[in-house]
């Protein structure tokens, strides 16, 4: 499958459920060696998209810290997304927007990035929300979380149906999200994610073993 990027919708448009991808997520905060562990995930392969996600610190300091990460996807054809804000993602031309329930309305982040961004969208455990964003024009919803997980505070548990429900019924894709390792992801994979969003799994140990570890397991 192409990686995400400025025609992904037309492509998924046009092909079959393509294999599985890993959706990589930062760590909750980075340094300036950051960037060669995301270039040794990114060079295994089956990567579709990079979210640069830092919590506690402002946009400018984000925007100091991504132009490496940025060129990283951009060498590996990646897609790189920024985490909440819609306006930094304009700032640094980023290749879309991840959305939570508070963060904007994916028409917005449409009008303000343009067509060719990749919009997703938080929707917890819900069938409704995912159904508007749908509506709203997201490129991808995303479900979770589905294990425990230390990254961010969850209150919501989906069932692994929900992403069976939404691949039956629905062209866009689905994002699976929330303590998901190599030795839980294979259910969610046969249930119907088309993304697996790690980021503890993948940073805690060598980027590249881990890639390969969930690719071995998505290839089935």
């Amino acid at each position: 499958m192409p990686p995400l990027g400025a025609d992904f919708g037309e492509r998924f448009a046009r092909e079959r459920r393509p294999a599985c991808q890993l959706y990589l997520i930062s760590p909750p905060t980075i340094d300036a060696a950051f960037t060669e562990q995301l270039i040794r995930a990114l060079g295994e392969g089956g990567v579709a998209a990079f979210q640069l996600r830092l919590k506690g610190i402002d946009d400018h300091a984000i925007a100091a810290l991504a132009p490496p990460l940025q060129r990283a996807c951009a060498d590996a054809e990646v897609a790189f997304i920024i985490n909440d804000s819609i306006g930094l993602a304009k700032r640094l031309g980023a290749d879309g927007v991840h959305l939570g329930q508070d963060d904007g309305d994916p028409r917005e982040a449409r009008e303000i990035l343009g067509k060719e961004a990749q919009i997703g969208v938080t929707c917890h455990d819900s069938r409704h929300l995912a159904m508007e964003a749908g509506e709203a024009g997201a490129d991808y919803v995303a479900f979770g979380a589905f294990y425990p997980t230390t990254t961010k505070e969850t209150q919501h548990r989906p069932d692994h149906a929900i992403l069976t429900w939404w691949q039956t019924l629905f062209g866009a894709p689905c994002v699976a999200i929330g303590g998901i390792t190599p030795d839980n992801a294979r259910p969610l994979v046969e249930a119907g994610a088309d993304f697996l969003a790690v980021s503890s799994a993948i940073w805690s140990g060598d980027p590249a073993e881990r890639v390969r570890a969930f690719a071995a397991v998505m290839r089935g």
